[in-house]
């Protein structure tokens, strides 16, 4: 089959140099974060909303599938084309149209990187919430699709709590917006629908979102551990004791030795575990809340605890934990990351179960997580040059997975499902579930046109998928 007239006409909307079609230029789209592959038929590089609109009809009139793309962080396969397609790529995108500093609300299109958003706002004493540790990287609209979160997301919520209204294309080319620039909105909820649908519903073209005040004071500390079992009880215990930091995270010794070296961030390097923890608001409460969260931390056993002194110390700190993952690269060449939500009570139980698992397989699995909201991003170390460890990991992750949800847990916190986690949904919905939640895509008249092969279970896995692409079940009781 020829797709010479589809490129043509794609061309004519965006111009020459926005639409790639060969195999050279198309492989810098085939991957995101995650270790699934696929090509697209091509991709399309929009500049307005209306450029959107007229590229979905022409996508639909010639039958091929349509996947929205940011920056391609992401870690669950959520933009993988693993039926083709055609990838709408919004990274010229890339404007902050509006601040309103009285109304503390900002309009961006869905290019704008997440870190830059927050940049403009600073002038105005505001900033973004969210930070997901891709933050330098990863776009706005990316961070809707996922529903992202990030380190801070204990106290402040995910994308979700900080989006007001989206214009979004729907499914027909029509341009539409859900929700506004206030925060509550009569009827239906379509903006809560939308975000964290992954691209499946609708592309998002512009977003207005939430911004909040710079706090008066910001101290950040790390809490240095034997092992993770005293770090685990520890995050559990200052929860408990009726605090809510901004940030509660924590890194095994794994992480801690790729990190370290990388980033210099000054974390003890023979610590079994280290808690970074960071307090803002107010003088007083930020100085009370930080020696009790050092008395909790001393409580269990910390061998060392250092408050950073400066702005710079406190930016290195935070480097080396938004760093760990690239800095893995130090100690094998690939990771499978893993992101399971769990209740913080169970931490002390599925941590010690996680590093069985590592024992039992031979397969080093480096720990990050956001450990004050129980999301977990345990971090398999292989080589996907090596015969059988693609299918080994993914099954390591499977079965990390399915504890999560053994304990109370859900299987993603912030990655969403793409097609790393679809075949895992059985773990926690029935097939009534899904099909009701299914249904959402003919309540928005999708035809499947748009990320098809995506959330629900296909009856690949994911080496099949990394292969040679999704296989759709199809007949009674399909989900797409």
């Amino acid at each position: 089959m020829t797709y010479d007239k589809l490129f043509k006409e794609l061309k004519s909307v965006v111009g020459n140099d926005y639409v790639v079609h060969h195999e050279a230029g198309l492989i810098v789209f085939e991957y995101d974060g995650s270790v699934d592959k696929a090509l697209p038929l091509a991709v399309v590089l929009p500049a307005t909303p209306e450029d959107v609109s007229q590229v979905v009809k022409i996508a639909r009139r010639h039958n091929v599938p349509i996947i929205p793309r940011g920056a391609g962080t992401g870690l669950s396969g959520g933009v993988i084309p693993t039926q083709g397609g055609l990838m709408v790529a919004l990274t010229r995108m890339t404007r902050v149209l509006e601040i309103d500093p009285e109304n503390r609300i900002a309009v961006v299109e869905p290019g704008v990187v997440n870190i830059d958003l927050s940049v403009a706002a600073s002038k105005y004493g505001l900033y973004f919430a969210p930070d997901p540790s891709s933050q330098k990287a990863c776009t706005i609209g990316g961070n809707v699709a996922e529903n992202s979160g990030g380190p801070h997301c204990l106290a402040y919520g995910v994308t979700t709590n900080h989006v007001l209204g989206m214009e979004v294309v729907l499914p027909d080319g029509a341009i539409s917006w859900v929700g506004g620039r206030t925060p509550e909105r009569p009827g239906l909820d379509l903006r809560g629908i939308l975000i964290g649908s992954e691209g499946t519903l609708a592309i998002t073209t512009k977003i207005v979102v939430r911004l909040l005040k710079q706090p008066e004071m910001v101290k950040t500390l790390v809490a240095a551990y034997k092992n993770l079992d005293e770090g685990s009880a520890a995050v559990s215990d200052i929860i408990a004791s009726g605090i809510v930091p901004a940030a509660l995270e924590m890194m095994d010794d794994l992480a801690i030795a790729a990190a370290e070296p990388a980033v210099h961030a000054g974390y003890p390097p023979d610590a079994g575990a280290i808690l970074l923890v960071e307090i803002e608001g107010l003088k007083e409460s930020v100085e009370e809340e930080s020696s009790l969260i050092e008395e909790v931390c001393r409580r269990h056993n910390a061998v060392e605890i250092r408050t950073a002194e400066d702005a710079a110390q406190r930016e290195r700190l935070w480097a080396g934990r938004k760093g760990a993952l690239g800095a893995l690269g130090r100690l094998a060449p690939n990771y499978y990351l893993i992101d399971g939500t769990i209740p913080r009570t169970k931490l002390v139980e599925v941590m010690a179960r996680i590093k069985e698992i590592s024992k039992e397989t031979g397969y080093p699995i480096a720990n990050v997580l956001h450990a004050g909201d129980g999301n977990l991003h345990p971090c398999v170390l292989f080589d996907e040059r090596k015969p059988g460890d693609v299918e080994n990991i993914t099954k390591i992750g499977g079965d990390i997975l399915k504890l999560c949800v053994d304990v109370g847990g859900v299987l993603s916190g912030e990655h969403g499902i793409g097609v790393e986690k679809q075949e895992y949904m059985p773990f926690m919905f029935t097939d009534d579930d899904m099909a009701a939640m299914a249904r959402l895509k003919l309540a928005f008249e999708t035809g499947d046109v748009f990320n098809p092969g995506k959330i629900f279970p296909t009856g690949a896995s994911c080496v099949d998928i990394s292969q040679m692409g999704a296989i759709a079940k199809t007949g009674a009781g399909a989900f797409i």
